[in-house]
């Protein structure tokens, strides 16, 4: 695992010494998002935006999506009751993964949402709260489901976002990181 010691022996207890605030150009582009949820869809222009801000890698992919295409997934998104629905709606989009998905949920609603992330998991997998997947790769919608209850339950704990409590994982891991962190 390419995390080296971990001065904490719990989420809770790293949480409370090492919340952080958000990066300033996340929270601009979280601003400039912020109508989509009263809206009810996010445009093509605004989706390209939120992917590449996650993994500008896949950009080409991403862009495969036609306009009227994300338009209608987008409002199915933000019309549906269930997590797993929302998750298996935004991954049939070209080009979105899980963590995608769970990317562009965190910049549309950062209360309730984080993203899933290879440190902010394998930090929890290194504190034991989570016990699957030490690399944190290949996440399915399982994962995320047990991701986002973590996240939302230490939230609720400290009176913070669920963004909060995974920007303050992914940069502690990237503190305490040792080596490389693909292999």
């Amino acid at each position: 695992m390419p995390l080296g010691r971990v001065p904490y022996r719990s989420v809770e207890a790293l949480l409370q010494r090492e919340l952080v605030e958000e990066d300033p150009a996340t929270a601009a582009l979280v601003g400039e998002l912020a109508d989509v949820r009263r809206r009810g869809w996010f445009t093509r222009g605004e989706f390209l935006r939120m992917c590449r801000w996650k993994s500008p890698r896949a950009l080409r992919r991403y862009a495969a999506n036609p306009a009227a295409t994300v338009r209608r997934v987008s409002r199915a998104v933000l019309a549906a009751r269930s997590e797993r629905r929302r998750l298996e709606l935004l991954t049939r989009l070209r080009g979105v993964s899980v963590p995608t998905a769970s990317a562009i949920l965190t910049l549309i609603d950062p209360r309730r949402y984080g993203v899933l992330d290879v440190r902010a998991w394998q930090l929890l997998f290194g504190l034991g709260s989570v016990g699957r997947k030490p690399a944190g790769r290949g996440f399915a919608t399982r994962d995320w489901l047990e991701y986002l209850g973590e996240l939302r339950r230490h939230a609720r704990r400290l009176g913070v976002t669920a963004r909060a409590v995974e920007y303050t994982l992914f940069q502690c891991h990237r503190r305490f990181q040792k080596g490389q962190l693909y292999r």
